[in-house]
């Protein structure tokens, strides 16, 4: 063809479906990471002080955290923040009730 020919030449789509296998795919993609462990950690409050000052700390001696009373304790899984919660007793142990879990997107979003 030349460059000033204006005739369009027709071309047929195939047609596009969903893949069935798309679904099943992806809960063997999470089968396959369900029974990979991660460490659950529960963060109560933190706080920054000069070396000179740890090493001087003895049994009894008492640290203040930045966190507040009441306030709610960070749920962290490898590191990264999952949820927040409250900390319970369950027959004699503690444990963490969630009162608020961090969307996907908000932990997409702390990724970068």
């Amino acid at each position: 063809m030349s460059e000033d020919s204006t005739e369009a030449q027709s071309v047929e789509a195939p047609e596009v479906q969903a893949d069935q296998t798309a679904g099943g795919l992806r809960e063997a993609n999470l089968d396959a990471i369900l029974d990979v462990p991660v460490t659950l950690t529960l963060e109560i409050g933190a706080t920054q002080l000069p070396i000179k000052e740890l090493l001087s700390l003895g049994q009894g001696s008492v640290i203040e955290l930045e966190r507040m009373v009441g306030e709610p304790h960070d749920v962290l899984v490898n590191g990264t923040l999952i949820a927040q919660g409250e900390v319970v007793v369950v027959n004699d142990q503690f444990g963490i009730r969630f009162t608020d879990i961090v969307s996907p997107a908000e932990r997409v979003q702390r990724l970068k």
